[in-house]
């Protein structure tokens, strides 16, 4: 794969400064853990929003969803459509939900919900998988950007470089840093991707150019949203398929395990637009993102095919981007996949900072007769623990890099794989029934890992003659969440012996998590114009900087290009100062003033 010029790295270089100067911004906003895990409560629908968006997706999107657009097509739309269903979902009722229940971490509402037992225990299990997944994701992003930027033999040093990135603009600015971070990438996302599908459909000579071309490579059935089963020989992309994906999506996003998407927002009805956001931004996002791989498919496949990689349609994004962009947009299309995977792994890091300080800390001062930091020494108990957390990240991913994906890693991801489904079920049913025990989840988690464990070892019990046939993904889902489900609703009949206590617990739980959030009584003043206008300032520094780059080299085409992002970038920045201009006492005072007019 050729590698991208010198003034796109000079462009990914600024982009990295950009992101810690963020975070020493933020950082003078962090007065305690409320604000240093979750904005305070303070954060915007349109922040928490657009943060919601890009921690959903990782530079996968990029590489292996971008493969199997470039083999299945159309198919893949099943992942993202059902994705933008599934926040949708959140929309309509649970997101509010999740902001109501008033806390910090997501074991602190388990703890409510299911006890402290069941508690302690996602806590380390949460925290050790996102550990592993978010070396795992480094380790990718670092072998994905070596090969793009011409550095094969230095995956180790991009996985220091950029693992440290994250970690100062993360554990500098916390939460603040961390959505704001997530708001510039989205802002970068959007245009650059919508321009690369674009640039790819006109290459190909439209709409009707792409069409004309898959008819006469005889990709029509391959290419189809839906397949007949068998038209691929590792996958099965049918009706059956996309009502799994459905119902895996929608489960996800919407379990207790995903309510700390909303925890930062300011109340109910700014988590419900949050939602909405961000599954507009993701049903968007489906279209323009796998064009560009099909496109590859049709344009330069003997091209892609002989590269001497080990999936070379997983390169296909990176190959019409290298092939298309103009000098300085490379650099931004590498830019937009690093945001894909460092979106989700700064706020795995506040989170789990956020899980240790609140959770397994407290936890373990109570056993060891210890008096808990409180105020200002626990936020900075939280930014050792957020760089602790980093430093492990860090060398996991070089000891992945070392050991090439054997040892601990596999076993902890074997592991991940094995618990996913079977957790998250209790979590998503417990929302709904209120009159189980507390060892409902138990219950629900055994009976689904039973199925999770055949589904695991279904190949391996294929060839002993056990099962028939191994399981398909969508066997494996069913099985998990029927069994979970059934698990979960044996025990009603027993709510009866829990305890007095308990049952007052699990009354505040869903007490608290229907009554809507008064802000300004529980919350105080919010700073939506200060946000506005910092994230304004840092947009049109972009802008700015974007506009630059037309000075390069380039045809005319390829100037309008970058004129096109930067205008775009620029534009919703200065927006938002001119909207933000006014500081929020000012608007606050005004507002009183104006409602005492009102009463008298």
């Amino acid at each position: 794969m050729p590698a991208i010029s010198t003034i796109d790295m000079v462009v990914v270089v600024a982009y990295m400064a950009l992101l810690v100067a963020v975070g020493a911004v933020l950082s003078r906003q962090n007065k305690n853990t409320s604000d240093y895990f979750r904005n305070g409560c303070k954060g915007t629908w349109w922040l928490v929003g657009a943060s919601a968006f890009m921690t959903s997706f990782s530079a996968w999107t990029f590489t292996g969803a971008s493969g199997v657009a470039y083999e299945a097509g159309w198919s893949v739309l099943i992942i993202y459509i059902t994705n933008a269903i599934a926040f949708f979902v959140g929309a309509i009722f649970i997101a509010p939900w999740f902001r109501q229940l008033r806390c910090i971490t997501v074991p602190e509402v388990i703890e409510k919900r299911f006890g402290p037992k069941t508690q302690q225990f996602f806590a380390w299990f949460n925290v050790l998988t996102n550990l592993v997944y978010a070396a795992l994701w480094l380790y990718g992003l670092a072998i994905f950007c070596s090969s793009v930027l011409g550095y094969d033999k230095y995956i180790n040093e991009v996985i220091v470089v950029v693992g440290l990135v994250v970690l100062l603009y993360s554990t500098s600015g916390g939460s603040w840093a961390v959505m704001a971070t997530d708001f510039l990438q989205c802002l970068i996302l959007v245009p650059i991707t919508i321009l690369m599908a674009y640039l790819s459909i006109k290459a190909i000579g439209g709409f009707s150019g792409f069409e004309q071309a898959i008819t006469d490579q005889n990709l029509t059935e391959k290419f189809s949203v839906i397949n007949a089963d068998g038209v691929f020989k590792n996958h099965s992309y049918t009706w059956v398929w996309a009502g799994a994906m459905l119902l895996k999506n929608v489960l996800n996003y919407n379990t207790l395990n995903s309510s700390y998407r909303y925890f930062a927002v300011k109340d109910g009805w700014e988590a419900r637009k949050a939602a909405a956001m961000a599954g507009v931004l993701m049903a968007m996002g489906a279209f323009i993102w796998l064009v560009p791989p099909m496109v590859a498919r049709l344009m330069y496949h003997s091209e892609i095919s002989a590269m001497e990689i080990a999936k070379p349609a997983e390169a296909a994004y990176a190959v019409i981007s290298l092939k298309l962009l103009p000098t300085g947009l490379t650099g931004m299309m590498v830019v937009a996949m690093l945001s894909a995977t460092m979106s989700s792994m700064d706020s795995g890091l506040n989170r789990n900072a956020g899980v240790v300080t609140q959770d397994i800390y407290p936890t373990i001062c109570r056993l060891m007769g210890w008096t808990p930091r409180e105020d200002k020494a626990l936020l900075n108990l939280g930014k050792l623990v957020s760089i602790a957390c980093g430093l492990c990240i860090i060398c996991l991913a070089l000891y992945f890099a070392r050991s090439g994906g054997k040892g601990v890693f596999q076993l902890m991801l074997d592991v991940g794989t094995l618990l996913a489904m079977p957790l998250g079920v209790p979590l998503f049913v417990g929302i709904f029934i209120r009159r189980a025990p507390v060892w409902s989840c138990v219950c629900s988690v055994s009976l689904a890992l039973c199925s999770s464990t055949v589904g695991f070892y279904s190949s391996t019990l294929a060839k002993w003659g056990w099962l028939s046939e191994p399981w398909a993904f969508q066997d494996k889902l069913f099985w998990n969440v029927g069994l979970g489900v059934l698990g979960f609703v044996i025990t009603i009949p027993f709510w009866s012996t829990a305890s007095e206590q308990y049952k007052k617990k699990v009354d505040d739980f869903f007490t608290t998590m229907h009554t809507p959030v008064d802000f300004e009584k529980e919350v105080g003043q919010g700073n939506d114009h200060q946000q506005l206008r910092i994230l304004g300032i840092f947009s049109v520094i972009v802008g700015v900087f974007l506009g630059l780059l037309m000075l390069l080299p380039n045809p005319m085409e390829g100037r309008l290009a970058i004129g096109f992002v930067a205008v775009f970038v620029g534009g919703v920045g200065s927006l938002f100062v001119y909207i933000g201009r006014k500081p929020d006492a000012e608007i606050n005072t005004n507002q009183t003033d104006s409602l005492s007019a009102d009463d008298a």
